[in-house]
């Protein structure tokens, strides 16, 4: 399920698009303030809808660091400032859209379906295969991001091809030769110890999965209740 973080400081309308994109079957977590929602930019939503007016913090500070940090989440601006000033700099500042107001929260709901299709890929069973949920974990296979509610998890590019290999095959066991060849590829001619250092470093990032040892074979990964 998609994460959208709005940030809208009218109660009312906060309360409209929630109640319209929870209908799309999105997962809404909304703000009412702008210093609350900043908070938050390091909890990886999917995408970020944004008024630009804020009473505490302009909403193109938002905009700018979520684009700092992560570029790749797409951002929708909304502006009561229906000027072509205020659309270029947003722009010209990263957004992925401009919405002037006032709109009809199902317009809202079209570009925020659209914006995910061609961030994420188009329709819902590919968006099943990008999202993978493992207790307490969130990992976006697209945007090669692993969260648990509070934080990212920072993995390196092989921990992460390994995390993948290991929850797209549940308790499926894979001897060492296999992962070695599967990362590092079937030209490399190192130890099997290289696989047994890139488990003990996943398994200290992300101490909750259950990835089991096989004794003098390799590695599995079991379900996590």
């Amino acid at each position: 399920m998609f994460q959208v973080y709005i940030v809208e400081n009218d109660v009312n309308l906060n309360h409209l698009f929630s109640l319209y994109l929870q209908k799309e079957g999105f997962n809404i977590t909304s703000f009412i303030d702008g210093q609350k929602a900043f908070e938050y930019i390091d909890k990886c939503p999917h995408i970020w809808i944004v008024d630009s007016s804020l009473p505490d913090i302009d909403g193109y500070q938002i905009l700018s660091e979520v684009k700092e940090k992560y570029p790749r989440i797409p951002v929708i601006l909304m502006s009561e400032r229906n000027s072509g000033t205020d659309r270029v700099i947003g722009l010209e500042m990263g957004c992925d859209d401009y919405l002037p107001k006032p709109f009809l929260p199902k317009e809202l709901v079209i570009r925020v379906r659209k914006m995910l299709e061609r961030t994420y890929g188009g329709g819902p069973a590919s968006r099943r295969t990008l999202i993978y949920h493992i207790k307490p974990y969130m990992i976006d296979e697209n945007k090669r991001i692993a969260c648990t509610d509070s934080n990212i998890v920072k993995l390196t590019s092989k921990e992460f091809d390994l995390l993948l290999l290991f929850i797209k095959n549940p308790l499926r066991t894979f001897s060492r030769d296999q992962i070695l060849k599967y990362i590092w590829g079937q030209d490399y001619f190192g130890s099997d110890r290289s696989v047994d250092d890139l488990v003990r470093r996943l398994r200290k990032r992300m101490k909750y999965l259950r990835i089991e040892s096989v004794y003098g074979y390799g590695y599995r990964m079991l379900n996590n209740n």
